[in-house]
């Protein structure tokens, strides 16, 4: 049992219904004892509110994060924001910088040739220049960072990509849309304009984002960081004025086209993010780095071993939730005979929702007066045993939370093929199975995937990874339900219902893989669960940002301090001499706020 019942459900309200499994289960009549399986809709994505509301560019902008925080982890990104970046590579791109403002020129000055608004040919002319101020700005770049031979670095290919795709949108060649060169129409033309606008303000905007988390990351230790100037310059105020403006002047010129064109101009942004992040990732690297995670893994002689939680690490609702509205929906009406031949008897829905309220109210009360009589007095040294013995509270409390669901009947006829059913369409978090796959199926990695859950059902588990095609690369570890002819009889096959079982768990796997290999483990997780396993893992990352595991951890000395700036900092203290350093027992754990970040400091672009 788990966070069905903690903070987001208070004790007086009833738990929420997950809404795509809700509505296929609704819309059907009771079953017998082998109903058939529900319909269900197709797999939901994980689309944030901002995508529908607010200007364009800035749902286009939310659309493309996963673009940016991979250009941020680049190896090129953490050097320059560290400070460490050898010169002749910022040199490099000092020079192909040179190319693209050129290239933004061009492109405003094509773009306003387009503009039939006077209004709209004017701001696009402002912005022309800027860029023209931004170039002379950037001559003082290449002066003071200058080769001493006076030669100019070649033009990088990826460079060439993004300039070629510029000024060819600004010429009206455009994949997949009707071309809109010279022999258009005049009032076609000016949909060149918006398309030019959008194939540009993907770049500024990154430009303002990176210059801002690289000064985050640094604080006040960045008053002798050798690319002050560049950092300043771009997280400036003046900078991210024009970043503003263009978005405007893109928001305007968007006003009165249509859904397609529209759509265009989002494919336009996502292309332009796509080819800002690779030229980010191509700029040549001659030093050591710390990122990504698996750059000097050999198959050979290191294991990557990955970790992680399911409910609400790896998805949106929590399975319990999941299989209490089954429960309930697939539960007889209070006036339905069930058959004399039925393999389960099964409680009325009316009793059963009654039944999963009084059990959540309880588990609510009992958890936070658990919680509360293991904190220590006051925050204390981290001791990894102290923490231990405290969470052995918690977890006879867990084991008696679930002794209560069992002996109450809530889980008593479950249907197997429902439960696998609603495991495909469980709502997962982005990018989350996208990570998984991609460093699972890599032929230049050694990897291990574990899925460690105190879920009653592993099968639903096992129906969420199938439904994603990693099924034969994670082992789930997880509770399962007992059957009888397909039908859950209420008992549950206990594995993990603790901190400390999933810790033990956790020794188990990496003992068993023996010491054939260097093992480097990442454990990710999200609530107080995941404690033992997150700090004894040589990474530990939380996702979200659960009040309970915070105000539990930080009393008994754990610190909680975010991914990027952690990396830039190591990167800072990087020599030749020595090596990267991340390990367990720390009493550090790495906070992020989506897989992508993860994927983006293990796996890289």
């Amino acid at each position: 049992m788990r966070s069905l019942f903690i903070s987001k459900f208070p004790p007086n309200s009833r738990f929420p219904i997950p809404i795509a499994v809700s509505a296929a289960f609704r819309s059907r009549s009771p079953p017998s004892a082998t109903p058939s399986p529900p319909e269900m809709p197709p797999r939901l994505a994980m689309i944030s509110h901002v995508d529908s509301d607010g200007p364009l560019a800035r749902r286009l902008w939310n659309k493309c994060r996963r673009e940016s925080i991979l250009s941020m982890y680049t190896p090129f990104c953490v050097c320059l924001a560290s400070g460490a970046l050898n010169i002749d590579t910022f040199r490099h791109y000092i020079d192909q910088d040179v190319h693209f403002l050129k290239a933004f020129g061009r492109a405003y000055e094509l773009a306003a040739e387009c503009a039939d608004d006077d209004d709209a040919k004017h701001s696009i002319n402002e912005l022309r220049k800027a860029v023209s101020v931004e170039l002379k700005m950037h001559a003082s770049f290449v002066k003071e960072w200058a080769a001493e031979d006076g030669k100019e670095s070649p033009v990088n290919p990826a460079t060439v990509k993004y300039t070629d795709f510029l000024l060819a949108t600004a010429s009206g060649k455009i994949e997949g849309a009707k071309a809109l060169g010279n022999l258009a129409t005049p009032f076609e033309r000016t949909k060149l304009a918006a398309y030019t606008l959008g194939a540009m303000t993907p770049c500024m905007r990154l430009y303002a984002y990176l210059a801002t988390e690289f000064k985050g990351a640094l604080r006040a230790d960045h008053g002798d960081h050798p690319y002050k100037t560049w950092i300043e310059n771009y997280s400036s105020k003046g900078f991210e004025a024009a970043a503003e403006r263009t978005e405007d002047v893109l928001e305007k010129l968007s006003a009165t086209l249509t859904g397609e064109e529209l759509d265009t101009i989002e494919k336009l942004y996502h292309q332009a993010m796509k080819l800002e992040q690779e030229f980010f990732c191509s700029q040549p690297i001659s030093q050591r780095t710390v990122v990504p995670l698996i750059k000097d893994h050999n198959p050979a002689e290191d294991r990557l071993v990955l970790f992680s939680d399911f409910d609400l690490t790896c998805t949106v609702v929590d399975s319990s939730a999941i299989l209490a509205e089954i429960a309930i929906v697939r539960a007889p009406k209070p006036d339905q005979i069930q058959p004399e031949d039925q393999v389960i008897t099964r409680m009325s829905s009316a009793d059963l929702r009654n039944t999963w309220g009084v059990i959540s109210r309880q588990y609510t009360e009992e958890y936070e007066d658990c919680i509360d009589k293991i904190l220590p007095p006051k925050t204390e040294e981290f001791k990894f045993e102290d923490l231990c013995t405290a969470l052995e509270q918690l977890s006879d409390f867990e084991k008696r939370a679930n002794n209560r669901v069992i002996e109450s009947g809530v889980l008593k006829g479950l249907n197997f093929e429902d439960i696998r059913r609603a495991g495909e369409h469980l709502i997962i978090q982005d990018g989350c199975f996208n990570f998984f796959g991609t460093a699972c199926k890599s032929e230049n990695l050694n990897v291990g995937l574990h899925i460690l859950s105190y879920c009653w059902c592993a099968d639903l588990i096992r129906s969420s990874f199938n439904s994603g095609g990693l099924l034969t690369q994670a082992t789930i570890h997880a509770n399962e339900f007992a059957f009888e002819e397909a039908v859950s009889t209420g008992d549950l096959v206990r594995k993990i219902e603790s901190p400390l079982d999933k810790l033990n768990a956790f020794r188990k796997i990496l003992e068993n893989y023996g010491n054939d290999k260097k093992n480097l483990t990442v454990y990710v997780g999200d609530s107080i669960g995941d404690l033992l396993c997150l700090l004894e893992a040589d990474i530990g990352i939380v996702i979200g940002s659960s009040a309970s595991l915070r105000r539990l951890a930080t009393r008994f000395g754990v610190s909680f301090v975010p991914l990027y700036p952690s990396v830039v900092r190591k990167q800072k203290e990087l020599t030749e001499e020595t090596r990267r350093s991340w390990k367990g027992l720390s009493g550090v754990l790495y906070t992020v706020n989506s897989w992508a970040e993860i994927h983006a400091f293990v796996l890289g672009c």
